[in-house]
């Protein structure tokens, strides 16, 4: 059976917010997903799982540099990600405060190990958005991140 990992990074606890909104997502829809602080995660953790999404709030318009380490140190299983789904989201305090650009940092990384991400039409188009506390819309932008991650992972590995 596939199963996914959701691996985030908070101070302020809106990123964990968004985490445990997109995990229970996937839960929902059918893939068995952990929910855990980049600090509580190994390389090894990313390679039993056949879905990781990862969220950081912006530092400078990047990811946070617990979740940079961990794909630093993943560098020794380089190639070990290839055909696993991948997804990201980000929190940051302003509009314009490097959302994107931190969830771009993330998936250039995931892509570099080879693995296939989804975009979405509508909505946050690179990944789940938001400006400081999760609101509604967050919210649901979260559960369908977690709800298309589950489907399509399904379709590859259910």
């Amino acid at each position: 059976m596939a199963k996914g990992l959701v691996i985030y990074y908070s101070k302020t606890g809106n990123t964990k917010q968004m985490a445990e909104i997109i995990s229970e997502s996937m839960n929902a829809s059918g893939l068995p997903t952990d929910c855990k602080p980049v600090d509580k995660v190994k390389v090894a953790d990313l390679l039993a799982v056949d879905a990781i999404v990862i969220g950081s709030p912006t530092y400078y318009g990047q990811m946070a540099p617990p979740l940079m380490q961990l794909f630093t140190d993943s560098v020794s299983r380089h190639g070990s990600l290839t055909g696993k789904v991948g997804a990201a989201f980000s929190s940051s305090a302003n509009i314009g405060g490097g959302n994107e650009t931190t969830i771009m940092g993330i998936l250039e990384a995931m892509l570099i190990h080879g693995m296939i991400i989804q975009g979405d039409a509508q909505g946050d188009h690179y990944g789940s958005v938001s400006i400081g506390r999760p609101d509604e819309r967050v919210t649901g932008q979260c559960q369908k991140l977690g709800q298309k991650v589950a489907q399509l992972t399904n379709k590859l590995f259910g």
